[in-house]
């Protein structure tokens, strides 16, 4: 399967020296006092803390899923996008994934042809407007899910595993309250 010229488009991080000092300075984040001061007592910016730390964790998600997509030739927004897809329990158009996606309908449609080349979703028309086109996974992306789920599941519970049940629904809830969707979606289908 060839992977799309530009996984930023899912946010996938760049590998080149900006990447290496972004991972340089969130370590100084990290090792930065819980109180919110520096070294010598001057404040440090929680908001880029909490940014960082986020991006740090979500990063490690990422790493772990990567090891298990890289083999199966299939990247992490090909990934996410047939998650989508089958979450969805019905065919979707197109333009409504890359809403999902929150991507643009050309990045979608990259997306979808990969998927597609690889046996994983299926295109037909909808019989509703000739216009639109729905795609929905195959039997053979619905097995790949399944093994993939399991996977990304070891990721979670390896990063989530430090912290007890109350901090992790204490987290849940928190990350609930910035996602835009609210908890009810974030309970239903997950992560973006």
């Amino acid at each position: 399967m060839t992977k799309p010229t530009d996984d930023r488009a899912f946010g996938d991080a760049p590998t080149d020296s900006r990447a290496l000092r972004d991972a340089t300075e969130s370590r100084a984040l990290r090792d930065a006092p819980a109180d919110g001061r520096a070294p010598g007592g001057a404040p440090t910016d929680q908001i880029a803390q909490l940014s960082e730390l986020l991006a740090c964790a979500s990063w490690r998600l990422r790493r772990a899923a990567r090891t298990e997509l890289e083999p199966l030739g299939i990247t992490f927004g090909q990934a996410r996008a047939l998650r989508l897809l089958d979450r969805a329990g019905a065919p979707v158009r197109m333009g409504e994934l890359a809403a999902r996606l929150e991507v643009v309908p050309r990045s979608a449609t990259t997306t979808v042809d990969a998927l597609e080349a690889a046996g994983l979703v299926a295109r037909s028309a909808d019989p509703d407007d000739r216009r639109s086109v729905l795609v929905c996974p195959t039997a053979t992306g619905a097995a790949l899910l399944a093994r993939l789920g399991r996977a990304r599941r070891a990721g979670a519970e390896a990063l989530f595993g430090r912290l007890d049940d109350a901090q992790r629904g204490q987290l849940l809830e928190l990350l609930a309250i910035i996602d835009r969707r609210g908890p009810a979606t974030v309970a239903e289908g997950g992560p973006r």
